[in-house]
């Protein structure tokens, strides 16, 4: 977030509920449902953006549109301390890790790896396991989402290099 202290009153929350529920409501629609002209609805989009309350604007699509038709987490145990900024190195090499993060427990990161099928995921898992810091990893595979509307369940990025012909940005 910016330096600069932000107030986030009602309004804000409100606007960022409806924004977060669909991105592309309009500011008029989003101020007539609030009670403000659309022209404050977009002094205050403007501002929780400049004040990073606000960090983009996103589609969520379907992961088997775009090729992904198999899912898993993956634990990351490391040798020794592995730092989170190697971790991180690691990671964006490999375009299947949708999301990565270091966790508390046993593990030492967490990955969310989304592959074509069982035979791809198995060669992004080899391609995790050849790093020399990495110890071991256990992977558990998604069999369905039972809360289907959340954010883990869509993608934000492209699918992996050949994995589907729709392509995002």
């Amino acid at each position: 977030m910016n330096s600069r202290t932000a107030s986030f009153d009602d309004l804000d929350r409100k606007i960022v509920t409806a924004l977060m529920a669909n991105a592309r409501t309009s500011f008029a629609e989003i101020g007539a449902a609030i009670g403000l002209s659309a022209t404050a609805v977009k002094r205050r989009v403007d501002r929780l953006r400049e004040t990073g309350v606000i960090t983009g604007f996103t589609a969520t699509v379907k992961p088997s549109a775009l090729g992904w038709r198999t899912e898993a987490y993956v634990e990351v145990y490391c040798e020794g301390a592995a730092p989170p900024r190697r971790l991180a190195e690691v990671v964006r090499n490999h375009p299947e890790i949708t999301a990565a993060m270091t966790v508390t427990g046993g593990a030492d990161a967490l990955l969310h790896v989304r592959a074509r099928d069982v035979e791809h995921f198995e060669e992004v898992l080899e391609r995790i396991r050849t790093e020399p810091f990495i110890r071991k990893t256990i992977s558990v595979m998604v069999l369905s989402h039972l809360i289907p509307e959340s954010p883990e369940a869509g993608a934000n990025q492209p699918a992996p290099d050949g994995a589907g012909d729709v392509r995002l940005g």
